[in-house]
């Protein structure tokens, strides 16, 4: 996959598509059956991912060059950096936490791997051009005959089983992996 650290898919389309939405369901998905999912996101413009005001905030603007919040469950840590970093950054950021995938939200520019929501309510055109697409995601009827494969908007578990059958080698790896189904055991009845 274009020399990346581990597998990318980058779900794309125009806001208020329901990018988030299909990725939640996607996520949810890959997991449940045991692959290892972490996720990023594009920020076309300078953001703040912190709580203004908040201790970890204050830090920062103090001077801090990194942050970190430790919890019981979580491990946040904020870096202040003198560029936007790569995908091909982030993947290995990724692939370093021992992550079987990163799915990202944007990056459509430097994407390997695109799937595009469209949704009738917000536009019928999609912005990516037909041979760019993995799969398009949508509920344009006048767009089933993309060459891609099409899914419905609700239909993440679809979505799921190509990226797992593409990229992480479909539910036998993911039977190897878990120590269940007939693969695990060397054969079935």
């Amino acid at each position: 996959m274009s020399g990346l650290a581990l597998p990318v898919v980058s779900v794309v389309g125009k806001s208020k598509s329901g990018r988030t939405t299909l990725l939640e369901g996607v996520i949810a998905e890959l997991a449940s059956r045991g692959w290892r999912v972490g996720t990023a996101k594009h920020h076309a413009h300078e953001t703040d991912i912190d709580v203004p005001g908040k201790d970890t905030w204050r830090h920062e603007r103090a001077g801090a060059v990194m942050t970190m919040v430790s919890a019981p469950n979580r491990l946040g840590v904020i870096r202040r950096v003198d560029g936007e970093r790569s995908l091909a950054d982030l993947a290995s950021l990724a692939a370093a936490e021992g992550l079987d995938l990163l799915l990202t939200e944007g990056f459509r520019a430097t994407a390997p791997v695109l799937v595009e929501v469209v949704r009738a309510a917000r536009s019928a055109e999609p912005i990516c051009a037909a041979e760019e697409l993995f799969a398009l995601v949508t509920d344009v009827e006048a767009l089933a005959g993309s060459p891609a494969p099409v899914f419905a908007l609700d239909d993440a578990a679809g979505v799921a089983d190509l990226i797992e059958e593409r990229f992480l080698g479909g539910a036998e790896a993911r039977s190897r992996r878990t120590g269940t189904g007939p693969t695990a055991t060397g054969g079935g009845a």
